[in-house]
């Protein structure tokens, strides 16, 4: 599914009336939410979903795939890790 998909699904679920302008502003604002929660907050847990939050990667030594016997150093970097809730797992 993708966002476009996503926003139709959430028109969808807000009731006939609802624009799709208005399902698309209020999935964007729901994803801004979570995006400056993990920025901010390190941790934003939706009960019954699961939890997102601010994964770190250590630097580590890697291959250039074009030079496999050349080793290139990968620099310590920011991601963002998301653990299902029980419930969202069961559901599946």
């Amino acid at each position: 599914m993708n966002k476009a998909q996503l926003t139709d699904e959430v028109q969808k679920r807000m009731g006939g009336d609802t624009s799709k302008r208005a399902a698309g502003q209020a999935l964007d604002a729901v994803l801004d939410a979570i995006a400056h929660g993990v920025r901010t907050e390190e941790r934003v847990l939706i009960v019954g979903f699961g939890t997102f939050k601010l994964g770190h990667r250590e630097a580590r030594m890697g291959r250039n795939p074009k030079k496999p016997d050349v080793p290139v150093e990968i620099p310590p970097s920011k991601t963002v890790r998301f653990t299902a809730a029980e419930t969202l797992k069961k559901s599946l």
